[in-house]
């Protein structure tokens, strides 16, 4: 009968039992040494069960395998270049934070990993209660309890040594996911090190590029010796400067702190008490914030008051922007004349990027207070408090991170649900995260709400829309679970990182990080969308009837100019606005009548019958239509619609020209942020859908869900507001 062989290791931190777990298992079958090249002491020892002869190595106690130390060392270096079959962690149960650190780093190693949770009988007298079968769960490892000192729980070692080792043992890879800047230089490293080969076939490339980003000097070394290595080092120094620069702290401490932020969160999960007995700043702030009847509240009333802050703060810094866009207008306006070069300057360019711009302001202040709540550590508690939730939807609250990150933009929240590790989850979080409000749909909500509600009840109605895409989201997942992706949920570990305060640097990083890119989009799409829309506005230039009425708006012109010039009246005036109202008349009726028969106009009438039970005329149609490239779009375009003619170019013009509209009221305003809201996802967004799915099947299903939806459910709003005499008053 031919006798197996198996090389276990022993793990674990200094006085967590290990050396009662290794004389338990070998008894007198051991021998001591030394490691080579090393005074430290080595122990093996040997046991047979059920035709197995398994060798087992104590390895010496380590907190962690950074490799300060030379027990971290050759701890690591056993685990990684003799490749044992079976690494047993043995980790103190009454001690979790500090213990769990070291079985972190050996999944991340990608050591084949059983472990044994030791002095149970400590933490039950502490009054723990851990869930082990969930602890396995969520780690994707087998975990069996023991008290080594009586010798309970040996047998349970054994056997999940002899499943790990058959492959039975192994679970889910878990991950730590060390937030997007991390795992973007991670990511940049990992193609790096892929293509050079730089000792992947010693080391999973991703734990190579985080040794490196933490510095780590034998790993730094060994790559420093391999063909290509000095490629692979000088791009993770620039990472790791560039981490620096952004949040302000060295790439080891950010790792560490995500470290204990997945441990923390699983803890959350699995001890029915803390595991530690004197609270820390972070445990007295959770105890509020995570509280069950209060916790809710609390991050409802910071959405809240961002929203409030976005709207009232953002508007004296719109209207010093919408100065300037006036002063611009005007004078390239006198300088150009009326020409088609100065209507496509100050109606195309101006009329609509420079509108867009105008909201800069909102998008950096939301960008700012998201930062800021990042940085802080309160976010990851955010997804911890949706958790009850979305466990009642199928999902995890883990799935909430994305969403979150979605009321930035869309595009990085589906490239983040790459951390949810079930296929099903993570389809199902793509689905709906075009429902959170992104920050290119604030410019719309700002324009519209400042147009038809007062500032004191305008950020209420902005804060309604993000509360109404949210629910939308969890709606529509419950669903989507239910329907389309059907199966049970799997369970995540959500990070908890500690409380820190932010660094005024790091935060503005962030925000200016998010508004450069609106600002490039504003200089690239936004402004060939604008340049489109003009001309689509502005030809063909002339309609039937024209000539008559720019005749009679000569001659008014022309008697309004000598009765002006008689009365000595001023611009400005109550007297000369009145003497003024026949010309501005005629010039409105020429505007309109050149938008009507224009090409746009042709368009928008050609879909008008589609949106009308929504209340919507051609303008707000080819707005919408537009803004699947963009949700700024719909401001843009409005803007250029808006300032042919007299109309003036600007934010405020704008917003007076909507408001002076007879389509519009309150109620159909409020619809048209809703549909901007739920409608169809940004061109951007439909390529990241497809890209992250390798699919057509889902953006398309994306766009065909997110239209009907929009449509149903402005319809019903709009129909059941106009009955009711809802912002038509």
């Amino acid at each position: 009968m031919t006798t197996k062989n198996l090389t276990v290791a022993l793990a674990g931190n200094p006085n967590s039992g290990k050396t009662s777990v290794f004389n338990n298992l070998t008894g007198a079958r051991q021998h001591v040494g030394n490691w080579p090249g090393v005074t430290v002491e080595r122990k093996e020892g040997f046991l047979h069960t059920d035709g197995v002869r398994i060798r087992v190595v104590d390895l010496p106690g380590t907190y962690s395998l950074t490799a300060y130390s030379l027990d971290e060392i050759i701890a690591r270096n056993f685990v990684v270049r003799e490749n044992p079959d079976v690494v047993v962690d043995i980790v103190d149960a009454s001690n979790l934070e500090r213990n769990l650190y070291l079985a972190v780093q050996m999944i991340e190693l990608g050591a084949n990993l059983v472990i044994a949770l030791n002095m149970t009988d400590v933490a039950e007298a502490k009054g723990l209660r851990i869930n082990v079968g969930l602890l396995s769960e969520l780690l994707g490892v087998p975990v069996v309890s023991t008290v080594a000192t009586k010798g309970r729980g040996m047998a349970e070692i054994v056997g999940a040594v002899l499943e790990a080792a058959g492959g039975k043992g192994r679970g889910r890879k878990v991950r730590v996911y060390y937030g997007s800047e991390v795992e973007d230089e991670v990511g940049r490293l990992v193609a790096l090190i892929n293509g050079t080969g730089v000792l992947v076939r010693d080391y999973d490339p991703r734990w190579l590029a985080l040794k490196l980003l933490e510095r780590d000097r034998q790993v730094a070394g060994e790559v420093a010796e391999a063909p290509g290595g000095a490629e692979v080092l000088a791009e993770a120094a620039k990472s790791a400067s560039h981490l620096k620069t952004v949040t302000g702290e060295d790439p080891e401490t950010i790792l560490a702190d995500s470290r204990y932020g997945f441990i923390n969160g699983l803890l959350k999960e699995v001890v029915a008490k803390s595991v530690i007995d004197r609270r820390s700043l972070s445990d007295t702030i959770d105890a509020v914030v995570l509280n069950r009847a209060l916790g809710l509240p609390i991050f409802i009333g910071l959405m809240w008051l961002i929203f409030q802050l976005t709207f009232r703060l953002g508007a004296a810094p719109m209207e010093w922007i919408d100065a300037a866009f006036v002063w611009t207008g005007n004078a390239l306006g006198s300088l150009l004349g009326g020409s088609l070069f100065a209507s496509l300057l100050v109606d195309g360019v101006i009329g609509g990027v420079g509108g867009v711009l105008v909201f800069l302001p909102n998008i950096l202040l939301l960008f700012f207070a998201i930062a800021l709540l990042e940085d802080t550590g309160y976010m990851a508690r955010a997804a911890f408090i949706m958790d009850r939730v979305m466990h009642l939807i199928g999902l995890h609250g883990k799935s909430f991170i994305p969403m979150l990150v979605g009321f930035g933009c869309n595009v990085p929240a589906i490239m983040a649900t790459r951390t949810l590790e079930s296929q099903r989850d993570r389809l199902v979080t793509i689905l709906i995260i075009p429902l959170m409000s992104c920050g290119a749909r604030l410019p719309v909500y700002v324009l519209l709400a400042g147009a038809f509600f007062r500032p004191e009840t305008a950020g209420h109605v902005i804060f309604s829309l993000y509360i109404i895409g949210a629910a939308s989201a969890i709606l529509m997942a419950r669903l989507f679970r239910a329907f389309l992706l059907p199966g049970p949920s799997t369970p995540f570990v959500m990070e908890l990182p500690p409380y820190k305060a932010p660094t005024l640097k790091s935060v503005l990083i962030h925000m200016w990080e998010r508004g450069w890119l609106y600002l490039k989009k504003a200089g690239t799409i936004l402004l060939a969308i604008a340049v489109v829309m003009w001309f689509l506005t502005a030809v063909p230039r002339g309609f039937p009837g024209r000539e008559g009425l720019e005749s009679r708006l000569e001659k008014a012109n022309a008697r309004f100019e000598t009765a002006a010039a008689e009365a000595g009246l001023k611009e400005g005036t109550v007297e000369y606005d009145a003497l003024y109202g026949p010309v501005a008349a005629l010039k409105n009726e020429i505007a309109a009548g050149q938008l009507r028969h224009s090409i746009a106009g042709r368009l928008g009438a050609a879909i008008e019958p589609v949106f009308r039970p929504l209340g919507f005329d051609w303008k707000a149609d080819v707005a919408l239509v537009a803004a699947f490239a963009a949700k700024e779009v719909v401001v843009s375009t409005l803007g250029t619609i808006y300032s042919v003619g007299e109309a003036d170019e600007t934010s405020a013009g704008l917003r007076a020209e909507i408001a002076d509209d007879p389509v519009f009221n309150p109620l159909v305003a409020y619809v048209l942020m809703l549909f901007t809201l739920l409608t169809v996802p940004c061109m951007a967004t439909v390529a990241v859908i497809r890209r992250e799915t390798n699919s057509w099947k889902w953006p398309l299903f994306s766009i065909a869900y997110q239209s009907a939806l929009a449509w149903l459910v402005c319809f019903a709003v709009f129909q059941l507001g106009s009955a009711a005499g809802v912002g038509t008053g």
